[in-house]
């Protein structure tokens, strides 16, 4: 963790992990398919998550083995007294501006001296600006559909940010052509 007890990357994958099994025993490689997937929709491919691995959990003694040994025969993981401890502690960690502020910053900065460029390259990037957007609405609405039965306060703050990007989206139009 951060001095600040928010979650470092690698955390917030050992709470993904844990996480989900402790809503149920799963497959190896179907906990690693269900990671990959959330952190991807998200936040889109990234190196930073992709860190900690199942077999590190089970070496710690925070997930076990039902059925079979681990990744080599896609045994049935299990969260632990220790994983339980553990994923109690993640999800008590504190928040903290991200490089999801950080880009925010740098988009309305963007946004905000897009004028300064000539009238060609104000489209391009108004048109880049626009394919992020529509990136991101696609990744969280393949989460959304893929999550349509979690928690209603995770589906409710799914679907505020999905509507944010759509006005977003709506907002960009003819963004260039303003003076």
């Amino acid at each position: 963790m951060f001095r600040d007890h928010s979650l470092v990357p690698t955390e917030a994958i050992r709470l993904a992990a844990l996480g989900f099994l402790a809503e149920a025993p799963r497959r190896y490689g179907d906990v690693a398919s269900e990671i990959r997937h959330f952190t991807s929709r998200v936040v889109g491919p990234s190196l930073d998550l992709m860190g900690t691995s199942l077999e590190a959990l089970r070496l710690e003694g925070l997930i076990e083995a039902i059925d079979g040994q681990g990744m080599a025969d896609n045994a049935t993981l299990r969260l632990t007294a220790a994983g339980r401890a553990a994923l109690t502690g993640l999800l008590q960690a504190r928040l903290r501006a991200s490089a999801v502020d950080l880009n925010r910053l740098a988009l309305l900065l963007k946004l905000r001296f897009l004028h300064l460029l000539s009238p060609e390259e104000q489209q391009a990037q108004t048109e880049f600006i626009r394919e992020s957007c529509e990136s991101e609405l696609a990744r969280l609405s393949d989460l959304r559909r893929h999550h349509a039965e979690a928690p209603q306060a995770f589906l409710d703050w799914l679907d505020q940010d999905i509507a944010g990007l759509e006005a977003r989206l709506a907002g960009l139009s003819g963004t260039a052509e303003r003076p």
